[in-house]
């Protein structure tokens, strides 16, 4: 397969520090940050994983439609990725203020449970997809604890009323599965679904044939 010299054009399509401080963890610097604005409400009975690929899916979208007629589609990438805290098939809100931070808390107060994150990537008009399941088992906290964890704001915005990288990871005794999906973005297949895809860090991208 020959290849050509055009640059790879990284767009990730997320307004996430955190996704953009994991990208650059394994070396990818994004070239344009496009965080795409979608209605995220979950539909009736919609399930978490079916939840979290739609929205990814979305954010691809609406990330590839505002960039195809400004970047050359035949070597531009756009990145997104959505992350849902669940109980069994119950999908927890981002945490928009103190009351519902804490009850996402003492839902998952002692008990297991799962952090599902999809991630789609879209090139030359063509969209694929991966998603990842963990378990997370957290202990019984107090109030004071969750008072404590509400007083850090780490939790504002955040699936689940709570950010595993931060404070919390005091909180959680075991984990099964993708500690960087939990985060917000799973790394291994992140980069395998872009170097699967053409997208190259030395700048060159395979010609199609």
């Amino acid at each position: 397969m020959a290849r050509s010299n055009q640059r790879s054009v990284l767009v990730l399509a997320s307004g996430s520090p955190r996704r953009l401080q994991l990208l650059q963890q394994i070396g990818i610097r994004p070239d344009h940050l496009s965080p795409s604005d979608i209605n995220e409400t979950a539909l009736k009975g919609e399930k978490p994983k079916v939840y979290a690929q739609r929205l990814a899916r979305e954010k691809a979208d609406v990330g590839w439609e505002r960039v195809r007629e400004a970047l050359d589609p035949t070597n531009t990438f756009v990145l997104a990725a959505d992350t849902v805290v669940h109980l069994g098939s119950r999908i927890l809100p981002k945490a928009e203020n103190r009351d519902t931070a804490t009850a996402c808390l003492q839902s998952l107060s002692g008990r297991n449970h799962r952090v599902t994150t999809a991630i789609c990537v879209i090139s030359r008009g063509k969209a694929r997809e991966r998603c990842v399941e963990s378990r997370v088992s957290m202990k019984r906290l107090s109030s004071d604890e969750i008072k404590r964890y509400l007083v850090s704001g780490e939790w504002d915005g955040k699936a689940g009323g709570y950010a595993i990288q931060g404070a919390a990871g005091a909180f959680v005794t075991k984990i099964v599965g993708s500690f960087s999906a939990i985060v917000g973005l799973p790394l291994y297949e992140t980069e395998t679904l872009l170097n699967g895809m053409g997208f190259r860090r030395d700048g060159s991208v395979p010609d199609e044939g």
